[in-house]
């Protein structure tokens, strides 16, 4: 019997370092988090911090090291899986002879669980106490699951003295492999799309395929934003002999990090069509997945393997998470930025944490400073701004670009240069100079900004997680960015872990006022604000294809809204908001409705 999992909320990576080791801070309670795995320099360092603090015997990798990005990978994972069974094996002791702490523990399970009701009647055995509950806890406790994120397109060529290393040095690659070779029994999650060369690696390790007893050791978790996505990956990989263990359906635009916003397609009706389909889902890859097996001389499995449905983005109230839970039938659902206000959960440095406590709606935003040139949620005012602002003060621009992991553009030199450096950024604007007397100053202005926007993620992101703990931070100042959902705006307290676990089961209340809209009214809100500004900031001119996708979009927002209106009117959830609900959507029907999508110039 596999036990099951305690919880049915997760926490998803967050940027590079922000959840880099919470598996370390959390696992031990049941609560399953995700890390970044595409930085091998951040992994190396919070190795040998963590190394030090718990007095192990990891060495240190360098980079002069053969294969050195996969091998630091693992063993960052290995340590961490160490460090997590050391600490979930104290705690069963802990609440084994300690009722407080027992009692502190069951305050923080889900009131739907079994497990509680259980332990509940342990509590009021006098009797054998200790001996009961200590079988009943190592038969029914499990730690949370160590999982790792890779964003499949961050896969940059390798090259050793001017000589381009075999694809399987390549970034995600060589993440893949790190957590292939680790000892974790555990998920991937791959998200930001298909990366066919990377998905065929994954058939060159066993731990990915089911055993003769059907059990995979490293499961497969898919990232994905609509239905079709989902289909397409899931048979590409099946056809392989792989099966998605778990799709994770995030909200196109009211999620943290980077924004894929749909055609216009809202959370509620992808996750409905999730819910109506997800048998052809199963159907589908079962069948392929067994020719593939046996093409393979693999173990074969008669019945189709479990597969997860879980969602993330934006949910910010336990009726939300309830609703999530019995509406579309998901097994977990992700919270995110909240967990950033949670010191004992995530890494992040007080200067940060204080800037998101503070935050209100109008400071976060859709921006352009990614350079994967995909529009990235952050917040107006971190220290990575403040510094970029004085640099350019003094003519100064990009950075000095020293890790090279969103080094893609390949326009400038075969081994890749990023958009945020200062090597791109000074060609870029040597050009922009050299066009000045044809632009109007707004035109020039706006070209700039397009150039000049972009910022050194690949430190930003990492650089809070050093700070929190007093690493030595090398280089250039560059400062945090940090990358919340929208949702952060109504959380303004730093709470603890027991105080964030009970708020997302209900049985507390963290925020501050009422005046939070619905997370699918919130959302709807970003579609059509994102809509308007599509149309208003497009220069060039519309051609009919960009009006038939616009079209699209509004007409898929606008049955999204009738969806909504009949889903509320029926369900039992949101009854006291629903006046409130009913009137946000009239008025962005109407809203939505007067909008003019440009045509076609002829």
């Amino acid at each position: 019997m596999t036990k099951k999992p305690l919880h049915n909320f997760h926490i998803p990576v967050m940027g590079l370092a922000y959840t880099i080791d919470s598996p370390i801070r959390v696992a031990q309670y049941g609560i399953s988090s995700v890390i970044s795995i595409i930085d091998d320099e951040i992994l190396e360092k919070m190795k040998n911090f963590y190394n030090k603090k718990f007095n192990l015997d990891y060495l240190g990798i360098s980079t002069k090291t053969e294969d050195y990005r996969a091998k630091r990978i693992t063993a960052y994972l290995d340590m961490v899986d160490d460090i997590v069974n050391e600490k979930f094996e104290s705690f069963k002791q802990e609440i084994s002879k300690n009722k407080e702490a027992l009692k502190d523990f069951m305050a923080m399970l889900p009131n739907t669980s079994d497990l509680k009701d259980s332990l509940q009647n342990f509590m009021n055995q006098t009797d054998n106490w200790s001996s009961n509950i200590k079988n009943f806890i190592e038969s029914n406790l499990k730690p949370g699951s160590i999982d790792v994120n890779i964003m499949t397109k961050v896969d940059k060529d390798n090259f050793q003295k001017n000589e381009q290393l075999p694809v399987m040095y390549n970034d995600a690659h060589a993440s893949l492999r790190g957590f292939a070779m680790s000892k974790l029994s555990s998920s991937m999650v791959l998200s930001a799309g298909m990366n066919p060369r990377l998905y065929s690696y994954m058939e060159e390790f066993e731990d990915f395929f089911p055993n003769e007893n059907g059990i995979i050791k490293k499961k497969i978790i898919l990232k994905v934003s609509d239905f079709r996505s989902a289909m397409i990956q899931g048979n590409f990989l099946a056809k392989k002999g792989l099966w998605v263990s778990e799709y994770r359906i995030e909200s196109g635009l009211n999620c943290g990090g980077h924004a894929f916003a749909t055609e216009g397609m809202l959370l509620g009706p992808i996750m409905e069509e999730f819910k109506q389909k997800k048998n052809d889902l199963i159907q589908s890859a079962h069948a392929l997945m067994i020719t593939a097996l046996q093409q393979k001389g693999k173990p074969v499995v008669s019945e189709p393997l479990e597969m997860k449905i879980t969602v993330q983005g934006g949910v910010g109230t336990s009726e939300e998470h309830d609703f999530l839970l019995a509406n579309y039938d998901v097994d977990s659902v992700g919270w995110g930025s909240p967990f950033l206000l949670v010191p004992e959960a995530t890494s992040v440095d007080p200067e940060t944490r204080n800037l998101l406590l503070q935050s209100k709606e109008e400071d976060l935003y859709l921006s352009n400073i990614s350079p994967l040139g995909v529009p990235f949620n952050t917040v107006k005012g971190t220290s990575n701004e403040r510094l970029k602002y004085e640099k350019e003060a003094k003519g100064r621009y990009g950075s000095s670009c020293p890790k090279k992991l969103l080094a893609l553009s390949k326009e400038f030199s075969q081994e890749g240069t990023c958009t945020a450096s200062k090597k791109y950024q000074e060609i870029r604007l040597k050009e922009l100079y050299g066009e000045q007397s044809s632009l109007s100053p707004e035109q020039f202005n706006k070209k700039k900004a397009e150039i000049t926007d972009k910022a050194c993620l690949c430190v930003g992101l990492v650089n809070a997680a050093y700070m929190e703990q007093n690493l030595a931070i090398k280089g250039e100042k560059q400062g945090v960015v940090i990358c919340p959902g929208p949702n952060i705006a109504f959380f303004d307290k730093e709470v603890s872990l027991s105080e964030m676990v009970q708020h997302i089961y209900g049985n507390a209340n963290i925020l501050s006022d009422n005046q939070r809209p619905n997370m699918f009214i919130n959302e709807l809100k970003m579609y059509i604000d994102y809509l308007k500004k599509e149309i208003t900031s497009s220069s060039v001119q519309i051609t009919s294809s960009q009006s038939k996708k616009w079209n699209t979009f509004k007409n898929n927002v606008l049955e999204g809204i009738e969806y909504y209106r009949n889903l509320f009117t029926t369900s039992s959830f949101f009854k006291n908001g629903l006046p409130t609900i009913n009137l946000q959507l009239q008025e962005y029907k109407l809203l939505l409705t007067a909008l003019e999508i440009p045509q076609a110039e002829k």
